[in-house]
């Protein structure tokens, strides 16, 4: 929430600003250790609309192009509110340049980076937040903010690659619907009534075509309603927890797409772990930060239980192993990585190895999807044709007879 401050500095003079806190208590917090006297304090009537901009998700390039301009900036001896000055005012994406400003006005009053990005985690992800406080405390900020550019521009890439085999499908599904609606709803009706006045025994797949088509010119508004309530339907299921559960836990199920979402997990999983443990975090809370970002729902409780195994001593290979998720060179990786004191480098290597895989299994979906789509678009617009020209051919003979 964002909270409207009035108070006394230490030379009497009245200062004023906003402030992003969980609540008046945090503000106070802050004030205090500034050296301020508060004198008023209320909840800004935008606080609602400004916590609820920041649910629009932030992409992948944008906070790569931050930590890479980050780092730039810092290696050459910039001060940390110089630098989030100039990313504020260069930065394109608006809800990251509303949560840098704020960040930076928090560090000029007192506030560590990491202290400061917490009052704006809507924006910053959980695991850019604690890279920044392990950078403060080890004293490399500049070292992390390099390996999360690193890490999120190989994300970027892995989601572009992800997005890019989905386009044609998806267009391929729309064409194809498009023509049969069309074919349905404006051709088809031409018809209607040629072939009732013709008295022919209409074959079995005009009967059938007829029938939707009535129903799709006659009731399409129902049509309409029940697909928006379909998807309504699924998208608040989706947002359950229940029913994100269930969902994802289907992605790494069904034999048609399982493959590829495992290795897409593998690849986010030894990346981000490898990323956290080579910046100094440890390991039980790498792997909490990494239940977290994994991007599902069902992964992250499996990994909620190695965490816990974790903590009572139970060596990680074992664990990742008992889960049944990851494929079995992940564990081998793992525990080679534990007995050589090595386990960033061999995860490391690990994320490359699946990165590849992901791209390879993608490219082989696409090929495959391409002329599929097609031929199962020529097979519905064909039955379509069909089921019009059949009756057609015998209302000829009938008139030839």
């Amino acid at each position: 929430m964002q909270y409207k401050y009035r108070a006394v500095a230490e030379d009497g003079n009245i200062v004023e600003g906003l402030y992003e806190a969980d609540s008046e208590i945090d503000v106070v917090a802050m004030l205090k250790s500034s050296n301020y006297m508060p004198i008023k304090i209320e909840e800004t009537y935008n606080s609602r609309a400004s916590k609820t901009i920041y649910l629009s998700k932030i992409k992948k390039k944008d906070l790569a192009v931050f930590c890479r301009q980050f780092f730039t900036m810092l290696n050459a001896g910039v001060g940390i509110v110089k630098c989030l000055d100039v990313l504020e005012k260069q930065c394109e994406n608006k809800l990251l340049k509303k949560a840098i400003g704020a960040t930076c006005n928090s560090v000029q009053k007192g506030m560590t980076l990491s202290e400061a990005m917490k009052n704006n985690e809507k924006a910053f992800p959980n695991i850019l937040i604690n890279m920044a406080e392990a950078g403060e405390i080890s004293g490399n900020l500049d070292d992390i903010m390099e390996r999360m550019a690193i890490h999120y521009e190989k994300e970027n890439k892995i989601e572009n690659k992800i997005r890019g085999a989905m386009i044609y499908p998806i267009v391929i599904v729309v064409v194809s619907v498009a023509v049969v609606v069309f074919l349905l709803t404006t051709v088809m009706p031409t018809f209607i009534g040629m072939f009732q006045s013709s008295g022919i025994d209409l074959p079995g797949p005009t009967k059938m075509l007829l029938k939707i088509s009535n129903s799709m010119t006659e009731y399409w508004f129902m049509h309409i309603i029940v697909l928006t309530a379909i998807i309504l339907g699924i998208s608040y299921y989706r947002k359950t927890d229940k029913g994100s559960m269930v969902l994802d836990m289907l992605k790494i199920r069904i034999p048609a797409i399982k493959d590829i979402n495992i290795k897409i997990a593998t690849s986010r999983f030894t990346r981000t772990l490898s990323t956290l443990l080579a910046s100094g975090i440890p390991l039980i809370q790498g792997i909490d930060i990494v239940s977290k970002v994994i991007g599902n729902k069902y992964i992250s409780k499996k990994l909620e239980e190695v965490k816990e195994d974790v903590r009572k001593g139970i060596p990680l290979s074992r664990t990742i192993k008992n889960t049944g998720i990851f494929p079995p060179m992940v564990d081998s990786m793992i525990k080679v990585g534990e007995e050589s004191g090595a386990l960033d480098n061999l995860l490391n290597k690990c994320a490359d190895f699946y990165d590849d895989e992901v791209e390879t299994a993608l490219y082989k979906i696409t090929e495959l999807i391409q002329p599929t789509m097609v031929v199962i678009m020529a097979l519905v617009v064909g039955f379509v044709v069909l089921a019009i020209a059949l009756p057609m051919f015998e209302m000829v003979n009938t008139i030839q007879i």
